[in-house]
């Protein structure tokens, strides 16, 4: 067996069993494997918590295997059913232990500040603590609902030693980035709110240090799709290239499909039988949307789809006529980026509508029609205008520079990137 060398750690949510992030750090990962790392290590939680914890999990037989290379470790819990919460913190941060102080020269990424980027610096104490040898580089990346639903709330309430946690130790970190512009604005802004209470001096660290990194995608699976590939996958759903408009995110208030079916019913399509809409994905307010999609007088034009798999979404959004993510921001959650937005002007087809909640327009440019915030009449004119009003040319013009925008997310850019910023040292094998 060969001496690893090089080894990235990546400590997320969940490997790709949801959508969003955990599908970024499954980019990382291959990116990685391709980029000379000997091996890729996801340390994450079991299946039984994400599933616990009410996560949209997508089906697990829908999810692609990983490279050679990449192994996925849930580390069991720790301790008595006495500390439910802290027996899995106590097995993530145990085996960081363990991967630190091995002797394998690593790099460790950790996306979401809370709960990951504090398992990794405590795991780093702990490891420096040993007496053994230590070579690990450090990354955390702010993905955006780290800070408005812990932080935020931390300044909200007063509590100074639950923001100065999370701050702190994500400015102990190497490499400080975040997902966005809109997310670097929000981690300032909210340290200068904790400065002001209390005489600290956050806002300035995070101004100086925190980069952007954009959101990793894996372009070749969007890229170069086979015309009677695209037409097959269509078909095999009952559905007609061209003849749908498409969401595909997480089922939650935050993402407006309640808007979405709406605008819908309002368009000018609601007047052609052939025009479908279909709704794909999984979470916490699916049977709410399904009923609202019942009572619609277009309930037979109205599809929800829970078993979308990561190798037949491209080819639905390549085959829409239209792509709605109607996004707006609620108290628990604010669109940070957008990947899936990004993910359809990757794929082409017709064109994308959204909103600029958060750092959306950092996603998609100049390349989307954009509509208000709960606005459903506002959808139904976008809907008109890009399903019955863009013709076939311009609709391929207009693919193909939304799809030379989005390469810039692409997962062996995005890598290179971020990975530049690392001391030389930490990147020799």
């Amino acid at each position: 067996m060969n001496k690893i060398q090089h080894r990235l750690v990546i400590v997320v949510r969940a490997d790709p069993v949801i959508c969003g992030h955990s599908v970024e750090a499954r980019n990382l990962a291959e990116a990685a494997r391709l980029r000379g790392f000997d091996e890729v290590r996801i340390v994450t939680w079991p299946i039984e918590r994400l599933q616990a914890a009410g996560l949209p999990l997508k089906p697990l037989e829908t999810v692609m295997p990983y490279s050679d290379g990449i192994f996925v470790d849930r580390p069991a819990p720790v301790g008595d059913y006495k500390v439910p919460d802290g027996r899995y913190l106590a097995g993530l941060v145990g085996r960081l232990v363990e991967l630190f102080t091995d002797g394998v020269p690593t790099v460790c990424m950790s996306l979401y500040l809370s709960p990951h980027t504090l398992a990794v610096a405590e795991a780093l104490t702990v490891a420096r603590s040993t007496g053994l040898p230590v070579n690990v580089t450090t990354i955390a990346e702010a993905v955006g609902s780290d800070v408005t639903n812990v932080v935020k709330h931390a300044v909200e309430e007063g509590r100074l030693g639950a923001a100065a946690h999370i701050l702190s130790a994500y400015l102990s970190q190497d490499v400080c980035v975040a997902v966005s512009e809109y997310t670097r604005d929000l981690i300032v802004g909210e340290a200068a709110k904790v400065d002001a209470q209390h005489g600290t001096r956050y806002a300035p660290q995070c101004e100086d240090r925190i980069e952007i990194s954009y959101p990793a995608i894996d372009s070749s699976a969007y890229v170069g799709l086979a015309d009677a590939d695209i037409t097959a996958a269509v078909e095999a759903r009952g559905l007609t290239r061209d003849g749908y408009v498409m969401f595909l995110s997480r089922l939650t208030e935050a993402k407006g499909v309640e808007d979405l079916i709406a605008g819908f019913e309002q368009s000018r399509v609601a007047d052609d039988p052939e025009i479908q809409l279909v709704i794909a994905g999984r979470g916490p307010q699916a049977e709410e949307l399904k009923a609202i999609g019942a009572a619609s007088p277009l309930a037979h034009r109205i599809h929800f789809l829970e078993d979308v798999g990561d190798a037949e979404k491209p080819f639905l959004m390549a085959g829409c006529a239209a792509f709605v993510l109607p996004t707006k921001p609620r108290p628990e959650f604010i669109e940070t980026f957008g990947i899936a937005l990004a993910e359809k002007m990757l794929a082409g087809g017709g064109p994308v509508i959204t909103t600029v909640t958060g750092g959306v327009g950092e996603a998609v440019g100049d390349h989307a029609l954009i509509v208000p915030v709960n606005s459903p009449s506002s959808i139904a004119e976008a809907i008109n205008t890009a399903v019955l009003e863009t013709s076939a040319a311009e609709r391929r013009l207009l693919a193909v520079q939304a799809r030379d925008y989005a390469l810039q997310f692409d997962r062996l850019a995005v890598f290179d990137k971020l990975f530049d910023r690392l001391p030389r040292a930490a990147l020799a094998a």
